[in-house]
């Protein structure tokens, strides 16, 4: 196992440990959307995809960058529309018009 490598899993293993301390002080009801906006900040892994994509290696790296755009623009649209779904839900609803005839 190279050093470089080493390093690499010693920054993801930590990063994994903040992730859970930060998430674990979130209130329950802030998750779904604290997610979604995650989910949407992981346009870097969209930026990483096309460049990927744009590697001068036939015939692999081509092929495996478009697939990478594609789920990453997946994870990315997802992410938006689960917040736009959530912001939904806190928009006051408007009142019900009376359908009885009765104006007052």
């Amino acid at each position: 196992m190279s050093a470089h490598l080493l390093t690499e899993l010693t920054v993801f293993i930590l990063a994994l440990f903040v992730g859970i301390e930060v998430i674990s002080k979130v209130p329950t009801t802030l998750h779904t959307p604290l997610m979604s906006a995650t989910n949407a900040i992981h346009g870097i892994v969209l930026v990483g995809a096309i460049l990927v994509a744009g590697l001068p290696n036939p015939p692999l790296h081509p092929i495996l960058g478009v697939i990478l755009v594609v789920m990453a623009s997946l994870n990315v649209f997802g992410g938006y529309t689960v917040t736009e779904r959530m912001l939904e839900m806190f928009k006051p609803k408007a009142a019900p018009t009376p359908t009885d005839g009765k104006r007052g």
